[in-house]
């Protein structure tokens, strides 16, 4: 393995799994890492048809000997090398994170997750503790904690601007999964909405997850108990496509979550809210350069990023002077390149850097999974009040 002398000098070396012709995840992801010029993508097995992955790493360049039909080659294939990669993303459907993520933890690597990291709450203890176990790291690809607005929201939270927290209201609703699509040749909505490939939760596991973990990482609460309220409203879909979660959290706090796919006219509608005592903040995904804060008795006041007195979390994942939009892709590269000066200060032994503290790891990805168990279990016993095993 390469030293740290060797790491200063070069980009991290980056595996791809899954990802391929017509995956938009994966898209986003090699969006992702050329920001910053951090990360260089070498090898991959980009597709479960070993010859479509094989044209498909030609068609970006990656060498062929590079190119492996399947992730078991792959390890085999990158762990002896001189140059292997440092790290590998897993962009593949939910069922087969868990052993991918274990072949290329027990081979050494480091490794960057899609959420939610696993299917089962079982899988993701052993994940968690696998990483910990060989001291890799491994990110999840929480995206919208990427966002500056996002850190300064947090860091008004921690500084006791709103005061003590009452309400927290979280919702994702969209609306492209509001007929059968998966019926209709519809790949992306097949897997989701089969539980043997999705797990348990759909609506929930699918963009629930991202709620829950945003409304946690700008609070900074952790969640006592929770009551659910799961539907379905496509005919002959196995799995939520609608959910309603009332949340206590610790301190008294109470908090709303919904997470949609069948919300006509919501094309990514991510918001967040958050009441205290002395004031609030909302925040919307879909004008994320611009975060509301009311103080009690006070006007409204607009925190535009790029400002001058924002939180130094907030400045070292701003892109772009005020005024010009920044949005997706920037907030999933502030993802990697937390994630690459998190791999590099862990390897070189020192402490990372503003941009690699704060972002989301096998930690943040046991919750969520986690969550997606109580809920499900929660609805089942018709809304009994259970509390998360991980918070």
């Amino acid at each position: 393995m390469s030293g740290a002398d060797d790491l200063a000098r070069r980009r991290l070396r980056l595996g791809m799994v899954g990802g391929g012709e017509g995956a938009y995840i994966g898209g986003i992801h090699r969006f992702a890492t050329r920001l910053d010029n951090a990360f260089e993508l070498v090898a991959g097995a980009f597709d479960v048809r070993a010859e479509r992955g094989h044209a498909f790493a030609e068609s970006i360049f990656v060498a062929r000997d590079r190119s492996y039909d399947d992730f078991t080659a792959m390890v085999e294939g990158e762990k002896n090398r001189p140059d292997r990669i440092d790290a590998v993303a897993i962009c593949t459907p939910n069922h087969t994170h868990f052993p991918i993520a274990k072949a290329f933890l027990e081979a050494g690597f480091d490794v960057i997750c899609e959420k939610p990291m696993t299917t089962t709450l079982d899988d993701a203890i052993a994940l968690h503790e696998l990483a910990k176990a060989t001291n890799r790291f491994v990110g999840v690809t929480y995206t919208y904690c990427g966002y500056p607005m996002i850190h300064q929201a947090q860091a008004m939270v921690a500084r006791g601007d709103l005061g003590a927290i009452r309400v927290v209201q979280v919702e994702y609703p969209l609306e492209w999964m509001a007929s059968a699509i998966e019926a209709q040749g519809n790949a992306q909505a097949a897997w989701r909405t089969d539980p043997k490939l999705s797990g348990r939760g759909g609506s929930v596991g699918d963009i629930g997850t991202h709620a829950y973990h945003l409304a946690g990482f700008v609070t900074g609460l952790k969640a006592q108990s929770l009551c659910a309220d799961l539907a379905t409203f496509v005919p002959g879909r196995l799995l939520d496509d609608n959910a309603h979660v009332m949340i206590r959290y610790e301190g008294g706090a109470r908090g709303l979550l919904w997470s949609s796919q069948v919300a006509i006219g919501c094309s990514n509608g991510l918001r967040l809210r958050v009441f205290g005592e002395k004031g609030s903040l909302s925040w919307w995904q879909e004008e994320p350069n611009t975060l509301s804060y009311t103080r009690l008795s006070g006007a409204p006041e607009i925190i535009k990023r790029g400002r001058e007195d924002l939180d130094p979390s907030a400045k070292v994942r701003t892109r772009t002077p005020p005024g010009h939009p920044e949005g997706y892709i920037a907030a999933f590269a502030n993802l990697y390149a937390g994630f690459a000066e998190a791999i590099r200060a862990r390897r070189e032994t020192r402490a990372p850097s503003e941009i690699g503290m704060n972002v989301p790891t096998s930690a943040d990805g046991l919750k969520g999974v986690a969550f997606v168990d109580a809920v499900v279990d929660s609805h089942e016993a018709k809304g009994c009040w259970l509390t998360p095993r991980f918070v």
